[in-house]
């Protein structure tokens, strides 16, 4: 049966909520549009700690103009509780070695799927590393992104670092509508292709078919 994951979000909101208390959360975050509504709506209730970590985009000048806009947007943000920020490492050869053979695969397929594992796999080991209460990634936010899968990997990896995923698919509610109103509100850069070189291609490949 599939799950409602924003249902599973809620009651575990009003759970802590009932509790009086404010658990940690490593939130992974894949731009600051789509941190947005996420950290608007999940600082209200957790403090957290943003990991930046992706090493799949391409090239680097990209890379450097989305962690210069995610740390800007979290300055900016008026949070009700604090909220950190923590850059993973930029190791674009891992993303590389872990999609080997996949270069042609259309994007929101296996290829993603095993980007989606590397940076919750790492979201998880920091989280652990930190002793944060809870982990989860921005990624469900996107249309194009695969909740069920994002959540399942979550689970899996919760098992494994001892640490509670916190599902999610943010794009319920009006999520994603409310991501773009607060990249608008704050001036933020909003990228045409989701980071990687494959997706950069395919994006491109679009725009050249449109415009014959």
């Amino acid at each position: 049966m599939k799950q409602n994951y924003q249902k599973m979000l809620d009651d575990t909101i009003a759970q802590i909520t009932a509790q009086q208390i404010v658990p940690s959360l490593l939130l992974h975050s894949c731009c600051a549009p789509c941190s947005s509504y996420c950290l608007e709506y999940l600082s209200e209730y957790f403090q957290i700690t943003v990991f930046y970590y992706n090493p799949n985009i391409y090239p680097e000048e990209e890379y450097r103009k989305r962690v210069i806009e995610q740390q800007h947007f979290i300055e900016r943000l008026p949070a009700k509780h604090p909220v950190r920020f923590v850059e993973g490492a930029y190791d674009k050869e891992r993303f590389y070695e872990l999609t080997k053979g996949l270069e042609e695969a259309r994007e929101g397929g296996e290829r993603c799927f095993r980007c989606y594992e590397l940076r919750l796999r790492e979201s998880a080991r920091l989280a652990r590393e930190l002793e944060m209460d809870y982990f989860t990634t921005t990624l469900s936010i996107s249309p194009l992104k695969n909740a069920e899968k994002l959540n399942e990997i979550g689970e899996r990896l919760a098992g494994e670092y001892g640490v509670r995923y916190l599902h999610s698919d943010f794009k319920k509610k009006n999520g994603y509508k409310r991501s773009v109103e607060l990249s608008a509100e704050y001036g933020m850069y909003r990228q045409d292709y989701c980071g990687c070189v494959f997706s950069k291609r395919e994006r491109e490949a679009q725009i050249a078919a449109r415009e014959e």
